[in-house]
């Protein structure tokens, strides 16, 4: 069994287990031990913890703003709460000894489970469960529990609905009822703003008749189930339930809704509601997984980002977005930042596009949003809110972290200064395009983004007659260090794509869908002259080119005029090691440490506008002055990295990259706000890292062109591609690489290895043989 940390195994690549309970870990274990649906997530916590154990069943589409400033997700009522006590002694590592400990996440199945051997002085006994959020049912959250007694024991088990929720910003649920009705237990809850409706309504599976027939006990903040026991040594007791979460955001009547699906569930017993969650888990995988043959360490954390970057998004509907903390907790108040197109949605886009389609259809719901940001700033067209969640309004604050130094809060530009998240959504729908060839899709949603956004971009820019060109001031790139910059390179490149994309679909439905576009444009009051303004702005717009001598592009005016200082030099300045380090006045302000990757994440979004000695110099540049203090960065630099053949540099930031929730890497505060929860973005990308970094992808005017460049110690990946609707399977080794057509194909694949086209008709496979190690070419087997 592999070893990943002191105390973390994995089982066959699939399985994760923690084999040690540590009260300091509460906050990374409930969230790396997660189940989740894209409906609810549930913390992996143990059954007998409480809020002060991070314990957490967050719920989407429940935003709710109870102190006046964050509008977050609930965390609804647990209902899943279970302690024992055995011979009137609480059964908790405070009040005995744990000689035996486990906590497995199973991500083929998706299922949490725990093992825990108790002992005190006159009692022993082991609880095993194991618990599962339906996938094919997303409302249901199911658990068996069971315990064994190792020494005869007098016990008493209170199992029910623990409505003392953890909450980071204020009491979300005020206003709630807890009973019982005819055997369920109900926690009828409302929210604090709007008033919405959520309900968790519990019941028996199966069990001992005496738990059947238990006491019921209720209080402010509990309703259970009361009961004891004498267990012989050797003997056990199990029982297994549901829970069923509904909000009136789901369905007219909530309450109706969580009886009826339990009631129904009890119908089905537990093995069958499993089977049905775990067959849904198989199809997934079927085009999820990436096989890593030759080093299981990798296999598994692959494995372990790609199920979180699963169970973070709302497949079950197009109106919500992948929050940067996914379901984990209630950082980042659930919302969608650039994270949402840039990392997590090429993963759906080759694999699951129907999945990425309800993605970037809610962000076309959120137009409104947008428009109404853009004419609040003094703009027009769409300027998407920087955190966007579920209505109208910016999420993010003007306020987000507090000096630790002086207490006071510090006043940041995320929500108005950092325009880039707009043309990523044109950037990220352009691309589902090239690979899906969804046309559908551009008539009816895509258009209008892209031409709402060529808009914006189009009236903020800032005309310089004298240079005979447009800029972009006062802008906030993707490091966020350094804000209030102008000509951000990133910001720049990714406009004018935006831009470009915009005329391009222009051009597109004027031949072919004319009175689609009369139509578009008369809803948005769209003339030639704005068109010709964008054609103008495309042409002219201010790109900052290499350095003639040196290949470096300056990040922003005047980056190189900073000092120049490395990240860790830079550290020891701090007085305070929970200081923020960026605008106004934290340390990197006036140096040109950076945050995270900017003008690389240009070169790995843009590739094909630099050469490789441009993109080599700007990485070897950019690299040692970054601090990658956001999950992104080193994901980023990992398929540059490869781009320019460096395979260490890519391998140590992949490991970094994959590995930044599973070792616990990250932070769990800044600035004083808590930040913590499952990185949902790095989960993103760890696809992109295999299949865009070392399978070498990249899709060069609607075609798929394939660049590999293996690390040295793994032997062949296997992955799926979903291009056009058509199904291929790419096994990629160090001396080949196969492409298989699925049979059920209805088209020919087209695909280029290197610059070699591949034809590959349904049900067929071609094999390419390696023959040359200095520049990676094939030829046809």
């Amino acid at each position: 069994m592999p070893r990943l940390g002191e105390e973390l195994l994995s089982e066959d690549c699939w399985k994760i287990t923690e084999t040690e309970f540590k009260q300091d870990r509460a906050v990374a274990s409930g969230s790396n031990f997660l189940i989740g649906n894209g409906y609810m997530g549930y913390r992996g916590t143990l059954e007998e913890s409480r809020k002060k154990d991070f314990v957490a069943c967050i719920v989407s589409d429940t935003y709710d703003n109870a102190d006046g400033h964050w509008r977050e997700l609930c965390n609804v009522p647990n209902p899943l709460y279970t302690v024992l006590s055995a011979g009137g002694v609480p059964v908790t590592p405070q009040n005995g000894s744990i000689i035996d400990f486990s906590r497995s996440l199973d991500m083929r199945r998706a299922s949490f489970s725990r093992r825990t051997r108790w002992q005190d002085a006159n009692n022993e006994l082991a609880i095993i469960s194991e618990r599962f959020a339906s996938m094919s049912d997303i409302h249901l959250l199911v658990s068996k529990y069971r315990i064994e007694a190792v020494s005869d024991v007098e016990l008493s088990v209170l199992m029910g609905i623990d409505a003392d929720t953890w909450s980071l910003n204020g009491e979300h649920l005020p206003d709630k009822e807890l009973y019982e009705l005819d055997g369920r237990l109900i926690a009828n809850c409302f929210t604090s703003q709007g008033g919405i409706q959520v309900v968790v309504c519990e019941g028996l599976l199966d069990g001992d008749r005496e738990l059947l027939n238990a006491d019921i006990t209720t209080s402010e903040n509990l309703v259970a189930r009361w009961a004891s026991f004498s267990l012989k040594k050797g003997k056990q007791l199990e029982f297994s339930r549901v829970a069923a979460v509904f909000s009136s955001n789901d369905v007219e009547d909530p309450l109706k809704n969580a009886i009826s699906a339990v009631d129904n569930a009890k119908k089905m017993g537990y093995e069958k509601l499993k089977t049905a969650h775990e067959d849904s888990w198989k199809k997934i995988w079927a085009v999820s997984d990436i096989h890593i043959h030759g080093d299981d360490i990798v296999q598994t954390a692959l494995r372990f980002n790609t199920y979180h970057n699963i169970i973070a998004t709302p497949r079950h509907t197009d109106h919500l977005p992948i929050g940067a903390r996914g379901l984990s907790c209630q950082a980042y108040q659930g919302g969608a930042f650039w994270d949402q197109e840039i990392f997590n949605l090429p993963f759906f886009t080759f694999t699951e596009p129907n999945v990425a389609r309800n993605l970037l259809v809610y962000r076309h719901r959120r137009l409104d949003a947008a428009r109404k940001k853009a004419l609040n700033l003094g703009y027009k067209g769409a300027f998407y809110p920087w955190i966007s969640g579920d209505t109208d309004e910016e999420l993010c604050p003007s306020y987000f972290f507090t000096d630790v130094l002086t207490g006071r809060r510090i006043r940041n530009h995320f929500n108005d200064w950092q325009i880039h998240v707009s043309p990523d959504i044109v950037y990220a729908l352009w691309q589902y395009y090239a690979v899906t060839g969804d046309y559908d899709f551009l008539e009816k949603y895509g258009a209008e983004i892209a031409f709402e956004v060529a808009r914006f971009l189009y009236s903020f820019a800032y005309f310089k007659k004298t240079k005979d060109r447009y800029e972009l001031i006062r802008v906030l790139g993707p490091d966020e260090y350094h804000e209030n910059v102008d000509n951000n390179a990133y910001t720049n490149y990714l406009s004018a794509y935006a831009i470009r994309v915009a005329l391009k679909i222009y051009n597109m439905l004027q031949k072919s869908s004319s009175e689609e576009l009369e139509s578009l444009m008369n809803k948005l009051e769209l003339t030639q002259d704005e068109i010709a303004g964008w054609e103008e702005m495309a042409e002219k717009l201010y790109l900052p080119q290499p350095d003639s001598d040196s290949g470096l592009i300056e990040q922003f005016r005047g980056y190189c005029d900073l000092e120049d200082v490395s990240p860790e030099l830079l550290q020891e300045r701090l007085i305070d090691q929970n200081e923020y380090w960026g605008w106004p006045n934290g340390i990197a302000v006036e140096t040109q440490v950076i945050k995270q990757a900017d003008v690389v994440q240009l070169m790995f979004m843009l590739p094909d506008l630099f050469d490789q000695r441009v993109t080599k110099t700007n990485y070897d540049y950019y690299e040692p002055r970054t601090h990658h203090r956001s999950s992104l960065s080193p994901s980023a630099h990992s398929i540059v990295a490869s781009r320019i053949g460096d395979r260490d540099e890519a391998y140590k930031h992949f490991m970094n990259s994959l590995t930044v929730d599973l070792f616990d890497a990250g932070t769990h505060s800044s600035g004083g706000t808590f930040i913590g929860g499952i990185h949902t973005g790095a989960c993103g990308a760890a696809w992109q890292m295999m299949v865009l970094g070392f399978a070498g992808l990249r899709v060069r005017q609607d075609r798929v062109h394939l660049f590999p460049s293996l690390p040295e110690n793994w032997k062949m990946i296997s992955f799926n591609l979903v291009l056009h609707g058509q199904l291929v399977k790419i096994d990629l080794s160090r001396k080949d690489i196969s492409i298989v057509a699925e049979k059920t194909n209805t088209e020919n694949t087209v695909l280029f290895v290197n610059e070699d086209e591949v034809v590959v008709e349904p049900g067929e496979k071609k094999t390419l043989v390696y023959i040359d190690k200095e520049s990676t070419t094939f030829e046809r087997s």
